[in-house]
């Protein structure tokens, strides 16, 4: 398995997966959206998605799903992952701050990882989360929605829509939750460049960004007998929020806290060489 460079501290376990990850496109999709058969009920992500859903349908699926999916999500994750979760005293001291909200941002490496975060972070209420839109229509639409998914829409009308929901979540001091790396690479180890959209919001919002990042273990003892044998165990790390200074330069405070992130997460992750920039070549 060729990373380029590459180098991890000692200690550190790289699960080799027998993917053929790409080294020339950080963001280059490896999975393909497994649509439903039936095309009824499919969404049309624009002014007409429910981006803030107040029926009573909704709130009624999302209140039962929500906390049926967290508990059985996370013995799952226990069970047969193994999650660990490193550094939650982190957050310890900044319980004031975090009252109007935040903005936690992880590497996207797995299926379940938006609840492996409310694990790390003990999140008992929606982080809401913008995700790909055609997912939506995919298989797994009922978890996204109930996790705290809201599609990225594909027209401006939509994205109007769309920031006027994040702006009521807001108002409403909801935390949030962003991938910056876009798109899922299953068990990859070294960390992609991250897109600004996490640190826009945090920023708009002047809302702390909550760094966390997935580790790996070999797969040992009593986790053998749960799960497939080849897939490693996981640790999440948490690590201290960063705070927006809005008294300066926009741009260069967006680059501050992307950059920050990108070197706190490699850090936790006991990565020494990352192969990708903090910054993709073209945002």
């Amino acid at each position: 398995m060729e990373y380029g460079e590459f180098k991890v501290k000692e200690g550190v376990y790289v699960p080799d997966m027998g993917i053929d990850y790409p080294t020339d496109d950080p963001f280059k999709r490896l999975l393909t959206v497994q649509v439903e058969d039936s095309s009824k009920g499919k969404y049309q992500f624009d002014e007409t998605y429910p981006y803030l859903d107040k029926s009573l349908g909704y709130k009624i699926h999302n209140f039962f799903g929500f906390f049926v999916q967290w508990i059985a999500a996370t013995f799952w994750n226990r069970t047969h992952f193994g999650l660990k979760i490193r550094g939650r005293k982190n957050l310890k001291g900044y319980e004031e701050t975090l009252k109007n909200g935040a903005m936690c941002v992880c590497n996207h490496v797995y299926t379940f990882d938006a609840l492996c975060v409310y694990q790390a972070i003990r999140r008992f209420r929606k982080l809401w989360i913008p995700m790909y839109a055609k997912h939506f229509n995919g298989n797994l639409s009922w978890f996204m929605r109930r996790v705290g998914g809201i599609p990225i829409p594909e027209t401006l009308e939509g994205i109007k829509k769309f920031n006027e929901a994040f702006d009521e979540y807001h108002r409403q001091k909801e935390w949030m939750l962003l991938f910056p790396e876009s798109t899922r690479w299953n068990y990859y180890t070294p960390l992609r460049p991250f897109k600004r959209g996490a640190f826009n919001m945090a920023y708009k919002y002047d809302i702390p960004v909550i760094p966390t990042v997935i580790t790996y273990r070999k797969r040992r003892g009593l986790y053998r007998l749960f799960g497939k044998k080849d897939l490693p165990c996981m640790t999440i790390h948490v690590g201290k929020p960063i705070l927006v200074n809005k008294e300066g330069n926009r741009k260069e405070e967006l680059d501050r806290l992307r950059a920050t992130a990108h070197s706190m997460m490699l850090e936790m992750a006991g990565i020494e060489v990352n192969p990708w920039p903090a910054v993709p070549d073209v945002e």
